[in-house]
């Protein structure tokens, strides 16, 4: 996935269950799984099959199928901001491969050069609308030449499905380059604490404490790289325009129940800019960080709301 993943075990509480060393083995199995079939950067990955399908209607693994119906639900959710439809934007604008291995472009010198800030804005044609999850038959349609891309909806995806499979020990956390999904009995009365890394001096911007449930961060700092022309590039593109976003804010943080939930979160919240990133961090909790590097955490309004998000099924 192009990131790091690391996963915990804590001791089972059915004996069935596999032994936490085997139970770990058996998920990094899942996740290589994971990536081998739904990887934009692999040509033979189910997704970039379905990508170069000329047909309307395409036969799909539920696993994609999954996939699919969490992009259009987070686009849903966030009034089409996260828009899963922007992989020939994304690519045009210089993310084209995996940027596993390289380094990313100084952030402080990315600020200095970007455009004048403002919240990003929606596509009024609002494309994802257009497609549509035919479970009876297995198979996805869409208009010939739509392409759809997991982003990070996928890392909250697999999150989500390996804590499925964690549900036999007493507590576990799994990190897929920063969506966090935490659980068991445990933590309940021993939370676990989410550190949050500031994308500017590198220290702890935060540090949440949690029982159960999901933290996920998006910044620009990860995936950020120098433009032919001198300006700088970023994986989160603004729907309207098709560039990156420059909204004011160079990091987000939320809070929700799941994996998929909150990696939706942090980037509606991001790409909303520091006023709508409020509203949206409210709901759950969360934080955000401005340009100049100052943080601005947001107290949840009431307890965590489950969602239709929510995993349910094995892939």
């Amino acid at each position: 996935m192009g990131t790091e993943i690391r996963v915990f075990v804590g001791s089972r509480l059915d004996a069935a269950a596999s032994s936490p060393d085997l139970a770990a083995i058996e998920i990094q199995a899942q996740l290589v799984d994971f990536d081998r079939r739904l990887s934009r950067f692999r040509p033979d990955s189910e997704l970039s099959l379905l990508n170069g399908d000329p047909r309307e209607e395409v036969p799909a693994s539920n696993l994609l199928r999954m996939a699919l119906k969490a992009g259009v639900w987070a686009a849903e959710r966030s009034d089409g901001l996260v828009d899963p439809t922007l992989l020939a934007q994304l690519e045009a604008a210089g993310y084209a491969r995996s940027f596993e291995g390289q380094r990313s472009a100084p952030l402080a010198e990315a600020l200095k050069s970007a455009p004048p800030r403002r919240p990003a804005n929606s596509n009024p044609d609002a494309p994802w609308r257009s497609f549509e999850v035919v479970d009876g038959t297995g198979a996805i349609r869409r208009p010939q030449g739509l392409l759809f891309d997991t982003g990070g909806i996928g890392k909250g995806l697999a999150a989500d499905l390996v804590a499925q499979r964690l549900g036999a020990y007493a507590r576990y956390a799994v990190d897929l380059g920063g969506d966090v999904r935490v659980g068991g009995m445990e933590p309940e009365s021993e939370p676990v604490e989410i550190e949050v890394r500031h994308p500017l001096s590198g220290e702890s911007a935060e540090r949440f404490r949690v029982e159960r449930g999901a933290v996920a961060t998006s910044g620009l700092d990860a995936r950020l790289w120098s433009r032919p022309d001198g300006s700088h590039g970023h994986h989160l593109i603004d729907p309207s325009t098709g560039e990156p976003a420059w909204t004011g804010l160079i990091c987000a943080s939320a809070r929700a129940p799941t994996a998929i939930e909150a990696d939706a979160l942090a980037k509606f919240a991001l790409l909303s800019g520091e006023d709508g990133a409020r509203a949206v961090l409210a709901e759950h909790g969360g934080l955000m960080v401005r340009d100049d590097g100052s943080v601005e955490s947001v107290a949840a309004r009431g307890g965590l709301r489950l969602n239709p998000a929510a995993i349910t099924e094995d892939c």
